[in-house]
Parts: C-alpha cells; sequence; structure tokens
C-alpha cells in the first residue's frame, strides 16, 4: 500500500492512498489545481483516481471534490446527510458518480474502506480504514474526542494519520471567539496535542505503527509544538520513537509522509 497526506491542516485536507489496483482520495479540500499538482509531485495523476470518499462536508475537506470529479469522472463516496448537506456546495455531479455510504465496508478493487462514525460538529462525519492483504491505514481527524470504540479499528494500523490540532492554552489564549473557542474544546470541535497524545498510547500495542500527526491549526499549534507534546506523552509510558513507532507530522501545503508498506 501507499499513504501520502497531500494536504493536512485547517486549510485544506486531501490525502493520498493506494493499493496495487486502486486509488483513492480521502477528501479534497482545496482547489481542484492544487490537488492536481500535489498528485504530479508524488508521480501520480489525477484521471487514475478511482474515487473520491468525504469525510464530512466542512469545507476545508470537499473545496475540490466537484470539481475534481466533473473533470475526471471519479465517484464520490459520502454517506446520506453528508450528501444531503454538500451537494450545494459541490456542484452538479453525475448520478452514476453519486456513491452512498453507511458505516460498512465498500470495495474498489483489491481495497476495502471502511467508514466508521466520529464526533464532529458536521451532519454524520466518518473516518476510514482502508485495508489490503492484511495491511492496513487509518483515518482519524476532526475528532471531538478519543473513543474506546476506535481504539479495536487503530491498534492493529499499519499507518495512523491522526489529529493534533490544537495546543489548549495557545486556544484558550488566543484571537479566536469565546463561542468557537468552546466548539473546539468540546466533544464535537477537535483534539488536541495532549489528547492526541493520549490516544496514541492506547493504540501503542507492539505492533509497529507509523503514526502522522495531522490537521494542524494554523493559528493554536505550530508542527514542533505538536511533535513535542505528544513524544513527551509517549516517552513518560515508555514507548519509543523508531522501536515502537515511528511518529512524524503532516504538512500543511505540500504532500509529506509518503510511506510505503
Amino acid at each position: 500500500m501507499i499513504f501520502c497526506p497531500l494536504y493536512s491542516g485547517s486549510s485544506g485536507n486531501s490525502i493520498f492512498v493506494a493499493t496495487p489496483n486502486a486509488r483513492i482520495l480521502v477528501d479534497a479540500g482545496l482547489a481542484g489545481k492544487k490537488i492536481e499538482n500535489a498528485l504530479s509531485q508524488i508521480g501520480e495523476k489525477p484521471q487514475d483516481i478511482d474515487a473520491i470518499f468525504v469525510t464530512h462536508e466542512h469545507i476545508d475537506h470537499i473545496k475540490g471534490v466537484g470539481v475534481l470529479s466533473r473533470k475526471y469522472d471519479i465517484p464520490i463516496y459520502a454517506n446520506e446527510l453528508t450528501w444531503k448537506v454538500m451537494s450545494k456546495s459541490i456542484g452538479k455531479i453525475r448520478d452514476s458518480n453519486i456513491k452512498i455510504l453507511n458505516n460498512k465496508y465498500t470495495s474498489i478493487n483489491d481495497m476495502d474502506v471502511l467508514s466508521y462514525k466520529i464526533s464532529h460538529d458536521a451532519a454524520s462525519p466518518f473516518g476510514y480504514s482502508i485495508n489490503c492483504r492484511n495491511k492496513k491505514a487509518c483515518i482519524a481527524t476532526d475528532l471531538g474526542f478519543f473513543p474506546k470504540e476506535l481504539n479495536n479499528i487503530l491498534k492493529d494500523a499499519n499507518v495512523v494519520l491522526l489529529e493534533s490540532n490544537h495546543d489548549t492554552e495557545m486556544l484558550k489564549f488566543g484571537p479566536y471567539p469565546y463561542t468557537l473557542k468552546r466548539r473546539i474544546l468540546s466533544n464535537i470541535g477537535h483534539l488536541s496535542n495532549d489528547d492526541c497524545g493520549k490516544a496514541i498510547v492506547s493504540i501503542a500495542n507492539g505492533s509497529f505503527k507509523n503514526i502522522i500527526l495531522g490537521h494542524l491549526s494554523k493559528t493554536n499549534n505550530y508542527p514542533e509544538l505538536a511533535y513535542q507534546t505528544v513524544l513527551n506523552i509517549l516517552t513518560n509510558a515508555g514507548i519509543k520513537i523508531n522501536s515502537d513507532l515511528n511518529l512524524s507530522v503532516a504538512k500543511r501545503d505540500m504532500p509529506s509522509n509518503y510511506i510505503k508498506f
């Protein structure tokens, strides 16, 4: 399998995942041209994308979805409530490319994609677990909190993109209005650096994992802080970097963390 965040952050999100016989995007939250350029940087072509899976309808996850679908005839997979809300934002989509999901497996050639519910302030947000031949990559961002049920999905993954959205103190004393701060800190908001670290401890079960910190806030976080905060929590829990797991941070504005496994 191949896993590569093309963009990850509050400015826009898109992840490329491939198996020997399937290529998908999870979200396309930037202009179509930017997604095309990012794919080109990793040697991929947009016309080879078999599907786009949408996590939820916020603009930083769907901005380029409609354009790419129309230009390259790509099916879009999302649940019924997400389709209902995002339809007005992504424009006219060919009927044959409207694919309705529920929280179970969907097969794209040799790729199995499990959609699962997450907690966020959207109509019906999903995370995705992508599987092929006993290999597994998981995407878990836009989490208000990390439920125990998610442990069972992520614990045996080879690669996990996990939200490390904000530093709690930066958010509390930062420029956001009070109502927005409350939303981000709530159970339908975003996962903090500290909560991300604790979540990684809970899924570190002895099988080596590549953990990528993603969806960082541009205002209330920065990569070095997210990495160090999580590293401190892992170290205190006796987890060793490069021995028990690999830890990295996805870049906001370019492809990064290209992993072939």
